[in-house]
């Protein structure tokens, strides 16, 4: 009786230890180089056979995310930053090797960009998502640069399990930069001018992560932005190959 009320005993501890060691899966290994990173992995969401979010008013959300990425890309360089494309063009990379992409560079961070989509209509606003403890004030800073953008609402920051957020071995955020499925988001998003709005201040959070605040210098036509544009030039869907 004894022997059995011990073995009872090291199977309960063992079952309370499994339940603590889950509960840091994702968290281990994730060195905080958001003071110090050289590389921004930038990582346009969906493309290829994966459209993402698609409404029949606009392109679809590859090519949104696509666009502001590059964008964003071509800002971080201007900024003597070194970047890493997990794609440049209209393909496919599959969830894991966008992982291996993120986990190849040393001392980096992983910034992904999405546009979000709803049944709801009503439904807008700028989302940013983490999974480490390390990700939180990148985050953040994201977040809190979007909202600097004349009528934009503030969908906040939220924990994630996604797999390139969930698997990475640095600080990495997910940004959801509106809903397509919103009538009025869905159309800034087909905004060139917003689009480039949106890589700004991403871009400038980025910066302001790592060199610390006022050091970014937007281009005179978006630093003097008081509103988003109405018009500009409409992304079309590329054409089938």
């Amino acid at each position: 009786m004894r022997m059995r009320r011990l073995v009872t005993r090291i199977l309960a501890l063992a079952f309370v230890a499994s339940l603590a060691a889950c509960s840091t899966v994702g968290t281990h290994g994730v060195k905080n180089t958001t003071k110090t990173f050289s590389t921004v992995i930038v990582d346009a969401g969906h493309g290829g056979k994966d459209s993402g979010a698609f409404r029949r008013s606009g392109p679809p959300e590859k090519n949104v995310t696509l666009d502001v990425a590059q964008r964003l890309d071509h800002k971080l360089r201007e900024s003597q930053i070194k970047t890493v494309m997990t794609r440049d063009s209209d393909v496919f990379i599959p969830l894991n090797d966008r992982v291996a992409i993120e986990n190849k560079q040393k001392n980096a961070i992983f910034v992904s960009i999405h546009f979000n989509d709803s049944r709801k209509r009503g439904t807008h606003g700028f989302e940013t998502y983490y999974h480490s403890g390390a990700s939180v004030d990148l985050a953040n800073r994201i977040q809190q640069k979007l909202m600097t953008i004349p009528n934009s609402a503030n969908g906040g920051i939220h924990t994630a399990n996604f797999r390139v957020l969930r698997l990475a071995n640095c600080p990495a955020v997910l940004v959801e930069c509106g809903y397509l499925s919103n009538r009025s988001e869905g159309k800034q998003a087909r905004d060139s001018e917003y689009r480039e709005l949106l890589a700004d201040r991403i871009a400038e959070a980025i910066v302001e992560e790592r060199y610390g605040t006022g050091v970014y210098q937007s281009p005179p036509q978006i630093a003097s932005q008081a509103e988003p544009a109405s018009g500009g030039t409409s992304l079309a869907p590329p054409a089938s190959r």
